[in-house]
């Protein structure tokens, strides 16, 4: 029997999960299958509406060798489990003589631990384990959460959070669950031979498809100690995000609360001398803290110096004592001794990592907003460190032994992909050398008439944005837009101070109910948003790229400002530096490609399918006037442009008249 072709395996899956057959979509799924043929490393930009799930999965699985395919958002997690891979091995199996086997693999904490839900909690105030079920208060939410968890435990399969419905709070997770270094490992727990961690990972070892997530993917990287199972090929998608992912898992982090619990944790199981010895430092430490100033040390103050070698050293003190005393009084002594040692190695690691002084490594200090109180206090101030680039341990990690497919619908920066392929340890497209990773960049288009369904309005004649003070020009000019489009609009603003300003002033002008991001839940407020065409949705960070409404309750996406990183962003503000100082334009590498990244993510929520209309509008002259405009506006969809305002809102009107003629 003669092999399919992918064209006809492309046909196939399309045909089962109810598609239609994209050109973008065989571009894509032809240059994948070159990619894994010759094993080297491709960046494709898929825009929204090409079916890019099915451009890579379907080369991916006549390949035959074992694939890891990891995502940023659990909604596309779960789309690929459910929907896609199920469909897609069914259309497949026929043709291929074969039924490829599929898995979710996620971190430990993400799966009950059936030795803290039957044996307790390790305590601090007290030795041993306690009851959890006992201790909270039946009548509480708490307390009822932790009994339905009880009962689905009989029922899960996986034991995996997200299969729990209704969900549950952290804190009531956190009472069964453990993070990799609190367990006890199969071998030692009572319940290892159950345990649903182990079997995801058993599962994934026996499955040609593992689905994961960023960061499952930067702790296999980065920690050395393989979570994923061995892989011929990696494919990323939402790869715009897998930088901030990897950083965030390469940050440390320590807070007096956190030393405390440390603290509380290990005083009962080692001697006096240690206990007393790690209180100490604790106690220095929190003292430090309590005077903390926001933004970066460029250098280790003195202080903080001698405090953090306190803290090291006390820790290591503790560990030591933790790993050679017992005593047999505490009941269950393995899980409390485990949870105490993960606890004071935190710790530890982090103030070692701080005290070495890497010039690779930005440290800081930041303060949380105040929540009242005393508690505010003890937990405003962290003391965080995180590396200055991560390129060079991508480049390392992710590039060297295997095929990497990264796709996502925004790679493509300023008219090409090598700002992207920078950040992820790439040398520019086309380079040549001995250990120079070889890739090469496709954009695959859309399946949308970008310049007939949308267009890009730049309020050229307002005042450009100060740091502070309020904007009453630009609150007019929003008032203006808002009433043209008749509601319609997602408000997508650079901080949550400024997404409440313009909440706050349209709710007294307009009659248009404005929602407002924090005021519910965030799934809660786009079904409201969706299903309420007057309705407007505004909001920070998550909403410039976690809102998905086709149709006509989103026909104008309003951007407030270009959303460039703080100036006192610690970490953002050390990266533009360092580009500086080996030649680069810092401002171009770091702060505008953040921008453009962002920019072109909140610009993709108004066109979600071939019918849509309406007009993104940035409230930002600098985006048409300053000389980085034009990069910022190559890297946004191609809708027509102007900085017309009269034919702006003639053209909002317009749309808006034909939603309402429509019924909708």
């Amino acid at each position: 029997m003669t092999k399919p072709s992918l064209p006809e395996l492309l046909h196939a899956a399309v045909a089962a999960v109810g598609g239609l057959e994209r050109p973008g979509q065989v571009t894509m799924a032809t240059a994948v299958a070159d990619a894994i043929d010759s094993g080297s490393h491709l960046l494709v930009q898929a825009g929204t509406g090409t079916g890019k799930s099915l451009g890579y999965l379907v080369p991916a699985l006549a390949h035959g060798e074992r694939v890891v395919v990891a995502t940023a958002t659990l909604a596309l997690q779960r789309q690929l489990v459910e929907r896609d891979l199920p469909r897609t091995v069914d259309a497949l199996h026929p043709q291929l003589r074969r039924r490829p086997e599929f898995a979710m693999l996620k971190g430990r904490s993400n799966y009950l631990c059936l030795h803290r839900l039957h044996e307790g909690v390790p305590q601090e105030e007290e030795d041993g384990l306690f009851d959890q079920f006992e201790a909270a208060a039946p009548t509480s939410k708490l307390g009822q959460d932790l009994l339905r968890m009880r009962d689905w435990a009989d029922e899960t399969e996986t034991g995996d959070r997200d299969d729990l419905t209704p969900g549950v709070s952290d804190r009531a997770w956190g009472q069964v669950s453990v993070s990799s270094r609190e367990c006890l490992g199969a071998s030692k727990c009572a319940y290892g031979a159950e345990c649903f961690a182990e079997m995801a990972r058993e599962r994934a070892k026996l499955s040609d498809v593992v689905v994961t997530n960023h960061a499952l993917l930067a702790i296999d990287a980065i920690e050395g100690a393989p979570v994923l199972p061995q892989h011929e090929v990696l494919i990323v998608d939402e790869a715009h995000e897998l930088v901030s992912r990897v950083t965030g898992v390469a940050t440390g982090e320590l807070t007096p609360g956190q030393v405390n619990r440390a603290v509380r944790r290990a005083a009962k199981l080692v001697n006096e001398k240690a206990a007393d010895q790690l209180q100490s430092a604790a106690e220095g430490f929190e003292r430090l803290m309590e005077l903390a100033l926001p933004g970066r040390l460029e250098e280790i103050p003195e202080d903080l110096g001698y405090a953090l070698m306190a803290l090291r050293d006390a820790a290591r003190t503790v560990i030591s004592a933790l790993g050679s005393t017992r005593d047999k009084s505490v009941q269950d002594e393995d899980a409390v001794r485990k949870q105490a040692l993960a606890a004071v190695e935190s710790v530890h690691a982090v103030a070692e990592r701080i005290c070495n002084g890497s010039e690779y490594d930005v440290v800081w200090y930041e303060r949380h907003e105040p929540r009242g109180g005393a508690a505010y206090r003890q937990s405003g101030a962290s003391l965080r460190v995180a590396p200055l680039s991560v390129s060079g341990l991508l480049r390392e990690k992710l590039f060297a032994e295997r095929s990497v497919v990264l796709t996502s619908a925004t790679l493509k920066l300023g008219g090409d992909f090598n700002g992207v392929g920078a950040s992820l340890g790439l040398a520019p497209e086309g380079t040549e050398g001995e250990d120079v990773p070889q890739w090469k960049g496709i954009d695959v288009g859309s399946p949308f008439d970008y310049p007939k369904q949308g267009i890009l309005y730049v309020a050229r004649h307002l005042a450009t944005p100060g740091r502070e003070g309020s904007r009453g020009d630009m609150m007019d000019e929003l008032a203006e837009l808002v009433e043209a489009a008749g509601g319609r609009t997602l408000g997508l603003f650079s901080s949550m101070r400024g997404a409440q300003a313009a909440a706050e002033e349209l709710r007294g002008r307009l009659d248009k109910p404005v929602l407002l991001q924090g005021e519910d839940t965030l799934g809660e407020l786009i079904k409201t948003f969706a299903g309420d065409p007057e309705t407007c949705l505004f909001g920070t960070l998550s909403l410039w790229q976690g809102v998905d409404v086709p149709g006509a309750s989103c026909q104008l996406v309003v951007m407030d400002r270009i959303p460039f990183p703080r100036p006192d962003d610690p970490l953002m503000s050390a990266r533009q530096k360092a580009v500086e100082q080996n030649g680069g334009n810092g401002f171009m590498a770091v702060a505008a490609t953040h921008a453009a990244l962002l920019m072109a993510q909140g610009a993709g929520r108004l066109v979600r399918a071939t019918g849509d209309r309406g007009v993104v509008a940035v409230l930002d002259p600098r985006l048409a006037n300053a000389r980085y405009g034009s990069y910022l506006r190559a890297s946004l969809p191609d809708f027509w442009y102007t900085t017309d305002r009269n034919q702006v809102r003639r053209s909002l009107a317009a749309i808006d008249a034909v939603a309402k003629a429509d019924g909708k």
